[in-house]
C-alpha cells in the first residue's frame, strides 16, 4: 500500500538556522534518502518552496477566486513529502519516525493512499 509521508514544520525557524544547522538537517535528509533506497519504499518525494510562494485557489458561484499564500494561518507549514510503498501501518510508520523532520521539531503526517485504479469504472 502506498502512503504519503506529509512533513510538517515551522518555516520561519527553518529560514533562521545557520549555515551549519541547514547542512545537518540537508545532510540528515540524503541519508534519509539512501535508507529509501536500500529499503526499496519511495516512489516519490518533493521539498515544497515557503508558503509565501503558495497560492490558494477557491471557487465560488462559478468563479475562481486565488489568494497569495496559504489558505489557513498554522504553527507548522506543509514543506514537502514522501509518497512510500510499504506492506503495512507499521512500516509506514517506521519509514515517519526515521524522517528527518519528525527529528528537528517538525511532524509527521502518515495518510494512506486511495489506489483507484482498482476501483471499476461506473
Amino acid at each position: 500500500m502506498q502512503y504519503a509521508l506529509l512533513i510538517y514544520g515551522d518555516e520561519a525557524a527553518a529560514n533562521a538556522a545557520s549555515p551549519e544547522e541547514q547542512k545537518q538537517v540537508m545532510d540528515a535528509y540524503w541519508a534519509y534518502e539512501a535508507w529509501l533506497a536500500e529499503k526499496g519504499i519511495k516512489r516519490g518525494g518533493e521539498a515544497l518552496q515557503d508558503t509565501v510562494q503558495a497560492t490558494t485557489v477557491t471557487v465560488q458561484e462559478g468563479k475562481t477566486l486565488t489568494t497569495d499564500g496559504p489558505f489557513a494561518e498554522t504553527k507548522e507549514q506543509l514543506g514537502g513529502f514522501y509518497l512510500v510503498e510499504c506492506d503495512n501501518l507499521d512500516e509506514a510508520i517506521e519509514a515517519a519516525a526515521r524522517c528527518p523532520g519528525a527529528r528537528f521539531g517538525g511532524t509527521i503526517e502518515v495518510r494512506p493512499v486511495i489506489d483507484f485504479s482498482q476501483e471499476a469504472p461506473q
